[in-house]
């Protein structure tokens, strides 16, 4: 039972953040409580600045069984919360609330959907140098995953190479590693010349602002082997584009986006979701995101 066959017993779960009208998110969860036969309805709630802490308050006292929270909440809503997960703990950010005694309790499903979605796709961080684009908050986040999960070297790259060098310091410092190394953005060519991975975290590309890249110059796709732009519209960005032309594999934020959705799902319904019911998914949201 999904969103078209609400009764009394339906329980609401949704999305906090501004802006939220472009959001995929109610096309897999919805779709999911169909499959899962779970009666649940999700909805995207637009939470103005200042509106916080009333909204978090609001959607318990309502009995709204889970909420993932966007950006510009993720990190704001931490002091909200009755308890973290220690994985969004360290990162610092959370996307997933679940209802819990006394509050909502705290998860990070993005580094975990990242992961699977790279792990479907054969790419793994274990003993590889890496180069990462941006420090902002999804910076962050992939700079503690490449170095919780082995990653020999990552190389972050920054327009601020301030950010970018406390950023550094404090993954190293909290994971007792000395991997991260933090540079300016336009210091690309003091990189290692030869092919990396590359993780593309920063807002470039976005849609409608397609035909930008965090780096323009073709040369530095040279040193891309495999190309990750956690950016899933429009579904081939500019970085993937100029990775392909200089022959590395590139991939989109699409997956990531599929995994994090349904282990959200999971944790704010008790369920778990067969592959096949999530490659589903994935076929609806290929075709959402056409353009």
């Amino acid at each position: 039972m999904a969103a078209g066959n609400i009764d009394g017993r339906t329980a609401v779960c949704g999305l906090i953040g501004n802006p939220v009208e472009h959001t995929l998110s109610p096309d897999i969860h919805n779709t999911l409580a169909g499959f899962c036969g779970v009666n649940l309805a999700y909805v995207p709630f637009r939470v103005e600045n200042g509106d916080l802490e009333a909204a978090v308050r609001g959607a318990y006292a309502l009995s709204v069984r889970g909420l993932n929270v966007t950006v510009p909440y993720k990190k704001e809503v931490l002091p909200l919360l009755c308890g973290i997960d220690p994985l969004a703990k360290e990162i610092g950010a959370v996307n997933t609330l679940v209802r819990a005694d006394g509050g909502f309790f705290g998860y990070n499903t993005d580094m975990t959907g990242l992961y699977r979605a790279m792990q479907e796709d054969g790419v793994g961080f274990e003993g590889e140098e890496v180069v990462l684009l941006g420090a902002g908050g999804v910076g962050r986040a992939v700079a503690f995953l490449c170095a919780r999960k082995g990653a020999g070297r990552v190389y972050l790259l920054n327009r601020s190479g301030q950010k970018a060098a406390a950023v550094a310091k404090e993954v190293n410092e909290r994971t007792g590693r000395d991997c991260v190394r933090a540079m300016e953005l336009g210091d690309w060519r003091s990189l290692p010349k030869k092919r990396m991975l590359t993780v593309q975290a920063t807002s470039a590309g976005l849609y409608p602002d397609c035909e930008r890249a965090p780096i323009e110059d073709p040369d530095f796709y040279g040193r891309v082997e495999t190309g990750y732009d956690l950016i899933y519209q429009p579904a081939r960005t500019k970085f993937m584009r100029l990775a392909g032309e200089a022959g590395a594999k590139a991939y989109n934020g699409l997956k990531m986006l599929l995994w994090q959705g349904v282990e959200a799902f999971e944790l704010m319904n008790g369920v778990a979701v067969p592959s096949e019911q999530a490659g589903r998914i994935y076929e609806l949201l290929l075709k959402k995101t056409e353009i």
